[in-house]
């Protein structure tokens, strides 16, 4: 395992300790790893790839 160092809103902060508290999650780190987890099988590279792409041609060429 790798140790991450991140800051965050004092607002995500709270919202993560009541899903904790809740019992949603046994810790901060499983809620992390598990929304990192979410997110990567969410957007895949080649997904990301084509949005990046589709941004730029939008913004150099507009959308006529």
């Amino acid at each position: 395992m790798s140790t991450l160092t991140i800051e965050i809103s004092p607002l995500l902060e709270k919202n993560i300790q009541q899903l904790v508290f809740a019992g949603w999650f046994k810790n901060i780190d499983r809620l992390i790893e598990e929304a990192l987890h979410r997110y990567l099988d969410s957007h895949p590279v080649d997904l990301m790839t084509q949005f990046i792409q589709e941004d730029i041609e939008w913004g150099l060429y507009g959308d006529d």
